[in-house]
């Protein structure tokens, strides 16, 4: 399980790199200068150091980051340690050349990049263990560390033969008997039949792609080979008797793991965001950005580091734009609202060669502190000291929203209804949008997570029921709760077969209907759906929908909007049901923004959940975090100009930033008041 984590501070700082300029001692110790100065209070440090630290197999050169962190702490600089293992040195790769991947072609990789080692390999374990423990005898005890960096970036996959062998044991360990896979994977088909375990193989374009409970269960493997290394990783440093706080950093929107699997092997979560600010207007890189650090706080429901982003323009983007003047702070105290504890950016120092030498950073090529993302950064760091009593705050939300990685990765695999394009993510945003337009907080859970608490659950093109949601569900709706379900829910089990006798699977009677087919629109076909009058929620506009139409019979649902074209005219677009003493909508088809804000809006009402502010402007956002004795209301302008906007002042009275009844441009406004 992990422990409760509260640095007791906002943490300001990142990725430092001083194995890179060893060879100028005077550039570090002007770092340490420059860091003061911008409120810097944190490095993370080692990530891609094994080669420095370890530069012959058995020979450790740790002198160098001890001298570092040392004079680091004598400067009240504290250092996130980490352990270098997303990338090998060279001497290993070429002595023990088991430790490189292998594709899924079946081809073993040549050295170089990032996480290109394989998780199963006894000697890439054995090498790692004995890093760890080394830098935790080192340093575990040192007080100017703070915590463990395990790894970095997580990712990929090996299909070598030690991972195949593993694969196999898996899939023995889950189904027990060869006939019970065949079942689950639908062998038949295409006559695949399996006839022992020891047939087993990873999925591969040059063989077996069709069989989609395969491609499922390997997901799921290479995500408990994953968290089976991260928990091999820290063991190593609990052996070595170090019991400070560790994290992975985890990266936006990745689907190559299930990042929920984590959420009890490691003490806090922490992920690196590189947004494209500026691409479009600022306010939907904002609402995109806000659903992923909820995505990232609801997997321990806790407050959570910024491990990364960028103070200037990120090089790997296909364009590097500049963030304008502003914009650096208004994203950072965007992360603080939705309830990180720490503002960190890669770089500090930006690299003077290789992959990342363009890559944005807190001192640049130049080496001066007058620069403007030099000031930006320290205005972010004066902002973070006021800031200090907030850390360890909670955000309490009221609402949740379904996001599910096992059921991304069934229904984006399943061949169809829409091949080429079934929207899911943005399916869930606009949801997520809806709710925090009206300012409220919101938890982005899996299915696995609890209903229990919430006034009003959406659950958006839920394909896959797993982890006895359905179970959950019908509790959470007979209790009181209101249940939102769309189109293309409760279409198959976890091992991606189809339910038989009638869909939502488990929930017909919940949702009071049957789907009985779904139409895939072309791309620019489109249909509406138009309010029955004198509907309950006295729904009066109409809305456009596409991609997705779903057509469905009520048996005891109530029919609050039809469609308005095609040979389904008539048919419910629209429904809720009442069930125990809750309810459940079923929105039919996959509508415009404009459909679920005003929908949310009603139902909310309906719900009776308090907000705090009720008139809220197109572009502002409203997070809450709170302690046991205050409550903190942070209001921001994504606009590129000012923004009017009615706060409660006389109730939470401003605490930081500037408002006189308008927010200035990318400005940010933090009320404080006791809580109720």
């Amino acid at each position: 399980m992990s422990q409760e984590v509260n640095f007791g501070k906002m943490l300001h700082g990142g990725d430092y790199n001083p194995e890179q300029w060893l060879h100028s001692p005077e550039i570090l110790e002007k770092d340490i200068e420059y860091f003061k100065k911008a409120k810097i209070n944190e490095v993370s440090l080692g990530i891609f150091s094994w080669s420095t630290l370890e530069p012959e197999e058995g020979v450790f050169n740790f002198e160098w980051m001890e001298q570092i962190i040392n004079r680091l702490y004598e400067n009240g600089i504290s250092t996130i340690l980490a352990t270098p293992t997303g990338a090998r040195p060279k001497w290993m790769a070429d002595k023990y050349p088991e430790v490189l991947r292998v594709d899924e072609t079946r081809h073993r990789n040549l050295f170089g990049v990032r996480h290109n080692h394989c998780y199963t390999s006894p000697v890439y374990r054995e090498k790692t263990r004995i890093m760890n423990m080394e830098l935790a005898k080192r340093f575990g005890d040192h007080p100017g560390v703070i915590a463990w960096h395990i790894s970095n970036e997580y990712g990929g996959e090996c299909h070598c033969p030690l991972c195949q062998e593993e694969f196999r044991k898996w899939t023995k360990e889950k189904y027990q008997t060869i006939e019970r896979l065949n079942r689950a994977w639908a062998t038949t088909f295409w006559s695949h039949t399996y006839n022992s375990f020891e047939q087993i193989e990873s999925p591969s374009r040059r063989g077996e792609k069709s069989l989609h409970g395969l491609n499922l269960d390997w997901k799921r493997f290479v995500t408990d080979r994953t968290v089976d290394f991260a928990k091999f990783e820290i063991q190593a440093i609990r052996d070595a008797g170090s019991d400070k706080p560790t994290t992975i950093n985890m990266m936006y929107d990745f689907q190559g793991l299930n990042y929920h699997k984590f959420a009890d092997i490691i003490d806090i979560v922490s992920w690196d965001n590189y947004p494209q600010w500026h691409k479009k207007q600022e306010y939907l890189t904002a609402m995109d950005d806000g659903m992923q650090h909820d995505i990232m706080r609801s997997i321990q429901k806790k407050p959570f580091l910024l491990m990364e982003n960028c103070p200037s323009a990120t090089n790997w983007q296909p364009v590097s734009k500049l963030k304008k003047p502003g914009m650096l702070h208004a994203a950072s105290m965007q992360a603080i609202a939705h309830g990180s504890d720490s503002i960190m950016y890669f770089q500090l120092r930006q690299s003077q060669g290789s992959f990342e030498k363009f890559h944005g950073a807190v001192i640049d090529h130049y080496g001066g502190d007058d620069t403007r993302v030099f000031k930006e950064v320290t205005q972010v760091g004066e902002s973070l000291v006021k800031l200090q009593e907030v850390a360890g705050a909670e955000v309490k939300a009221k609402v949740a929203v379904i996001f599910d990685w096992e059921n991304r990765w069934a229904m984006e695999d399943a061949a169809g209804p829409r091949n080429a394009g079934l929207f899911y993510k943005e399916t869930v945003e606009k949801s997520y949008y809806a709710f925090r337009k009206l300012g409220l907080d919101v938890d982005m859970i899996d299915m696995e997570q609890e209903l229990d608490g919430y006034a009003v659950v959406a659950v958006p093109m839920l394909y896959m029921f797993r982890a006895g949601f359905e179970d959950k569900a019908r509790a959470y709706v007979q209790h009181g709760g209101k249940l939102v379900l769309t189109y293309w829910s409760g279409i198959v089990d976890d091992t991606d077969l189809c339910f038989l006798e009638g869909t939502p699977h488990g929930l017909m009677d919940v949702v009071g209907l049957r789907s009985m087919e779904i139409d895939g629109l072309y791309d620019g076909e489109s249909n509406t759906g138009n309010p029955v009058k004198g509907n309950p929620l006295h729904m009066t506009n109409s809305y456009s929908c596409s991609n997705l139409c779903d057509l469905v019979k009520p048996s005891t649902a109530q029919v609050l909007m039809t469609y308005g074209d095609d040979f389904y005219t008539g048919m419910p677009a629209l429904t809720c049901n009442t069930y125990g003493e809750g309810k459940a909508y079923y929105i039919c088809a996959d509508f415009e923004q404009a459909f679920y804000d005003d929908l949310y809006r009603k139902i909310i009402a309906e719900a009776g959940v308090e907000r705090v502010i009720h008139h809220i402007p197109n572009g502002v956002d409203v997070t809450t975090r709170q302690t046991k004795e205050a409550v903190y209301i942070f209001v921001q302008n994504f606009n590129r100009q000012p923004a009017a906007i009615k706060l409660p002042v006389d109730k939470y009275p401003v605490w930081m930033g500037e408002y006189d009844g308008t927010i200035d441009r990318f400005g940010t406004v933090v009320l404080k008041g006791a809580l109720n």
